[in-house]
């Protein structure tokens, strides 16, 4: 058992239709990018996507912001808040996490495809990062290769697998 991300918009019967689940789709992300996402509150140094966006430049921070958007289940978990103050401003600041976020489909495109084109020329990205103590996502194979597809989709990915999955996934929903 472990986990798992998932990518998701809020048009969801609108975009994927019954056939789409019956396709092979090239849209899967590992675990390690599950755990590659969500070190920065894991490791005491700069997290692996920092120090990839300064590597390559770029501001990462709307990966980041994907994290913070709630699901209806979020807004029906506010039932267990007794206080009704705090009931409030948790709402608010869900509301304002949904509102922060919409429309960042081609923020969030354009900063995956920058990522893939500038990653594709760096040589050895696993030797450019910080090692650690705490070893979830097996950097040395996860950041190898960047340009050659190492797993099934899913299982034994590297990190330009799961980039060029998730760009995958992102042509699909924009058509």
């Amino acid at each position: 058992m472990g986990l798992d991300i998932f990518l998701q918009v809020n048009n969801h019967e609108e975009v994927f239709h019954k056939s789409y689940y019956k396709e092979n789709h090239k849209h899967s992300l590992s675990r390690e990018f599950c755990n590659f996402i969500c070190r920065r509150g894991v490791i005491s140094h700069k997290p692996e996507l920092d120090q990839i966006g300064e590597i390559t430049g770029l501001d990462i921070s709307p990966l980041y912001a994907m994290e913070e958007y709630p699901d209806d289940e979020a807004f029906e978990d506010l039932k267990f808040i007794t206080n009704i103050e705090d009931r409030t401003r948790r709402r608010e600041q869900l509301q304002l996490n949904r509102v922060e976020i919409q429309n960042n489909l081609p923020k969030v495109y354009q900063l995956v495809s920058r990522l893939i084109e500038r990653l594709s020329v760096v040589k050895s990205l696993n030797e450019k990062l910080i090692k650690t103590d705490f070893e979830t996502l097996n950097s040395e194979y996860y950041f190898s290769d960047f340009n050659r597809d190492k797993g099934d989709g899913y299982l034994r990915n590297n990190f330009g697998q799961d980039l060029r999955n998730f760009k995958n996934y992102l042509d699909y929903v924009k058509d």
